[in-house]
């Protein structure tokens, strides 16, 4: 991996910092009255193969930057993103500091240029898929105008990311959002960051972002769910075997409507959970009021949520997006949580 400007710095307090920072602000009170929720049980099971047109990613926070990080590293196979509260790919550099400072606060810049030679680069090498595969991909971002979690500026510059490599990007920056994942069944006010980062702002993102990602959408299922939400071991998908050696719950989870089940041709979308929006965290809070389930009945559509956990290095349950599992290549070909959410990825169908 080439070397930066800023040297790797595995400091236990600055990893601290890092963790109780990225989630942590205080929220707002007040919230738009959300939609009535009907949700599923989970059921024990195992994921299976289905009949998968394409696959894409989508995630807030720590989940952005790994939705950003599958999509570069296998742009082959994933056909578009959707990010929440992140910024460009391999921000962090893989050092503490520069996840804070750069890609958090904007005290540091982003290095957005050399972000985007290693990206050029790496593709060279057959670190990851070609580059060139954006081109043209649909990608949305969303960015909340009180989210001071993540700075406006490192946001943009996920943008400026995607669209140096030609990817069409929709840009959502005009709520008033708190850092979080926005939806109609959010149980916080707009502005809010605070626990479980699932916030209401009278508006539906996930029809603009599936929009953007499919070309068209149908409504969503606003009554009782008709699919399965599947409860599955992350073990058996993990490249070491042991999903919580890599941060990452002992089980994940997969919506699965009647129609994909029944062999019909669907989409697959990943989400990815932000820091302290795990299942170890808030349970399926985020599983069930992402408004993706809803969705995923009427679009073909189905939904698979990988899980982080809290760990000794990652107190907070956070994505691997600046090297805390201490492997130099975690946002390419072979990183372990990468490799491991692309395993789940693959036994699916994708």
């Amino acid at each position: 991996m080439r070397k930066h400007r800023r040297t790797s710095w595995w400091s236990p307090v600055a990893v601290l910092g890092l963790l109780l920072t990225l989630l942590s602000l205080p929220g707002t009170a007040g919230t738009a009255e959300a939609a009535t929720l009907y949700t599923v049980p989970p059921v024990s099971g195992t994921l299976t193969r289905y009949n998968v047109s394409g696959v894409f990613v989508s995630g807030v926070s720590s989940g952005g930057y790994m939705a950003g990080q599958l999509q570069v590293a296998y742009s082959r196979q994933v056909k578009g993103t959707a990010v929440f509260g992140a910024g460009p790919y391999y921000c962090a550099q893989g050092n503490v500091p520069q996840a804070l400072y750069g890609c958090m606060d904007n005290i540091y810049p982003t290095y957005l240029s050399t972000l985007e030679a290693d990206a050029s680069a790496w593709s060279s090498y057959g670190w990851i898929d070609p580059i060139s595969n954006l081109s043209g991909r649909p990608v949305y971002v969303y960015h909340g105008g009180n989210d001071t979690t993540v700075k406006t500026s490192v946001s943009n510059d996920g943008v400026g990311f995607f669209q140096h490599f030609g990817a069409s990007v929709t840009y959502d920056s005009g709520s008033a959002a708190g850092h979080a994942w926005v939806t109609p069944y959010g149980t916080l006010g707009c502005t809010a960051t605070a626990s479980p980062y699932l916030n209401n702002c009278g508006t539906d993102p996930e029809n603009a972002l599936l929009r953007k990602l499919f070309g068209s959408v149908t409504a969503p299922n606003t009554g009782p769910l008709t699919g399965k939400l599947i409860k599955f071991s992350q073990d058996s998908h993990a490249v070491n075997g042991w999903a919580n050696g890599l941060s990452m719950g002992s089980s994940g989870f997969a919506y699965v409507p009647g129609a994909c089940s029944s062999g019909q041709s669907c989409r697959l979308m990943v989400a990815l959970h932000g820091c302290q929006q795990g299942y170890g965290a808030v349970g399926t809070a985020f599983v069930d009021r992402a408004n993706l389930n809803q969705y995923a009945d009427t679009n073909h559509m189905i939904v698979l949520y990988p899980q982080a956990t809290a760990s000794g290095v990652n107190p907070n349950g956070c994505w691997d997006w600046w090297g805390y599992l201490g492997a130099a290549n975690y946002p390419i070909h072979g990183g372990a949580q990468v490799e491991t959410i692309m395993n789940m990825v693959r036994t699916l169908g994708g």
